[in-house]
């Protein structure tokens, strides 16, 4: 393959390498892209075009500087580093570039926020919240109950097959980032939340929409899966209407599910495969949740 001669064709190229080979999520792609944009923005500001060997770490030090300048935070900054260190790691790695010119670019260090999490009597209040009455009362409490059963990502859960489903042994498989696979266990109100939906919601929501069937398991009334915006919307009624002051969102139910469960003695190991975490490291940020 013939080596990239400026840095837009090899940032191209790296761009490639992360979606065919590495199989990152779209979202992941478009972030590392951005950041890679604004490098190449500060360095060619002219024609767009810069030869690889003339770029020096002086250069990619004064980009990060630039980019403190313009008031970007400290962990914006930290991001900006990583994605230009690994772009220039990856065109060495390929030779294409020798030596190496981001080996020794300092990334400024950010001691990790602490996610904000609910309590158990929040949760508790919000999980109460839906009307069950009616089929989407019905759905939403199977919805929430799942959330926090699991963990999982709202995209992961309003993308979440029926066919995903072991209410039988009370797993269900959640295709994550990337499309990475996990065995992910549900829980006693969760299983039998999802069960009332089945039998109780969803075949009405089929019915009214005169659909035979749909793969996706949490459906609207036009028989098609809920947003993310949806239940967004949705959980924001639930938590007004339950008295839960916290400005409350699925990644908190996540929070919540990860910071309970430790606080509870699981494993911290078991916790990171349930995330969906490919690095312990992040998962370990809830350790410290807890005994905050």
């Amino acid at each position: 393959m013939t080596a990239p001669s400026t840095l837009h064709d090899a940032i191209d190229r790296y761009l490639d390498h992360l979606r065919v080979e590495r199989g990152l999520a779209h979202n992941t792609l478009c972030a590392y892209g951005a950041d890679l944009q604004r490098l190449l923005e500060h360095l060619t500001p002219d024609d767009g075009t810069v030869p690889l060997a003339h770029i020096e770490l002086a250069d990619l030090s004064a980009f990060l500087v630039a980019r403190l300048d313009e008031g970007l935070s400290l962990r914006s900054v930290a991001r900006h580093a990583v994605s230009v260190r690994r772009l220039f790691d990856f065109l060495h790695r390929e030779g294409w570039v020798e030596p190496n010119p981001a080996a020794d670019l300092d990334v400024p260090r950010v001691r990790p926020s602490l996610p904000v999490s609910l309590a158990e009597d929040d949760v508790a209040r919000l999980l109460a919240a839906p009307d069950e009455h009616t089929p989407e009362g019905i759905r939403d409490r199977a919805m929430l109950e799942t959330l926090y059963a699991t963990g999982m990502r709202v995209s992961e859960l309003v993308g979440l097959p029926a066919a995903g489903l072991r209410l039988d042994i009370g797993l269900v498989r959640v295709f994550g980032k990337g499309g990475k696979e996990r065995l992910v266990p549900l829980g006693e109100p969760a299983v039998l939340a999802i069960e009332r939906w089945l039998i109780d919601g969803r075949t009405l929501m089929l019915d009214a929409a005169r659909r035979a069937s749909h793969p996706a398991l949490f459906l609207s009334r036009r028989g098609r899966p809920l947003t993310r915006q949806g239940f967004w919307k949705n959980l924001k009624k639930y938590a007004l209407a339950s008295g839960v002051r916290m400005d409350v969102s699925p990644h908190k139910l996540r929070h919540a599910f990860a910071t309970h469960l430790l606080a509870h003695g699981a494993d911290l190991r078991a916790l990171q495969i349930m995330l969906g975490h490919s690095d312990l490291s992040t998962t370990q940020i809830y350790t410290h949740v807890s005994q905050a």
